[in-house]
């Protein structure tokens, strides 16, 4: 082959690659923060990513599927942008904490009061969500973007089999309840700890005690040895005293 044409063949493939690539690289998708477990509540960022060098994305709507309906979807509050939560009437009433619930959100809408994404920009919209399904491992929240020049782009295309469609849905992948043993662990813990207390606490009871019992015998004992040399030296006055009046006794008789 010549390698002129060789080298236009090369390039003319991996233009194609990156023209196949890039928009699928850049389509609307949902993250989650942290973890979002089946049957939890999660944090999730919806990020927007601009797709076009000539115009402004103004306006994001995210759907949510009323098969698996969400009770509380709580958007965080966004500078520059106008949110707006909608809700929908269930067929089948939800049961939550004990209450029963007969609507879902099934749509949550910013549009732009300010601000814009702008070319080569994407933003980040904060949703809270539960409580979260447990007889599925993923939701999908299909997502529709509008440009400035009334341009309107829908991802709602679900993924069939390995190959992603031109528009895929944003997916919420859920990852299997765990059970939480931090509480057990703490509990079990708890005793132990109180117990090391206890145990210190009655050593330090024990090394008190003992030290005050023989802080009680020292002290005895000094007093007895104080008494005894008090009444040692009382004897010893008593008997010189008396020495003494034996020899005045004698010279008296002698004179």
């Amino acid at each position: 082959m010549n390698p002129s044409r060789f080298v236009l063949a090369a390039g003319t493939a991996a233009a194609s690659v990156l023209l196949l690539s890039g928009p699928a690289f850049a389509h609307v998708g949902v993250q989650p923060v942290g973890q979002a477990a089946q049957g939890g509540y999660a944090t999730v960022n919806v990020k927007v990513p601009n797709e076009r060098d000539n115009a402004s994305t103004v306006k994001v709507e995210v759907n949510f599927p009323l098969d698996h309906p969400l009770a509380s979807v709580m958007p965080q509050p966004v500078p520059g942008w106008k949110v707006e939560v909608t809700k929908s009437d269930l067929d089948k009433p939800l049961t939550l904490h004990g209450k029963q619930i007969s609507q879902a959100v099934s749509k949550v809408t910013w549009t732009a009061d300010g601000s814009k994404i702008g070319p080569g920009q994407f933003q980040q919209f904060p949703l809270s969500l539960g409580q979260l399904p447990e007889d599925t491992d993923q939701l999908v929240l299909k997502a529709i973007q509008t440009y400035d020049n009334k341009e309107v782009v829908r991802w709602i295309e679900e993924q069939k089999g390995t190959e992603e469609p031109q528009n895929p849905a944003p997916v919420l992948k859920l990852s299997p309840a765990g059970e939480d043993h931090h509480g057990a662990a703490a509990t079990s813990a708890a005793p132990s700890a109180s117990a090391s207390v206890s145990a210190s606490a009655d050593a330090k009871g024990a090394e008190g005690a003992s030290g005050d019992h023989a802080g009680t015998e020292t002290a005895a004992a000094s007093s007895t040895d104080t008494t005894a040399r008090v009444l040692g030296g009382a004897g010893i006055v008593v008997g010189i005293a008396g020495v003494a009046f034996g020899i005045l006794a004698g010279r008296r008789r002698s004179a």
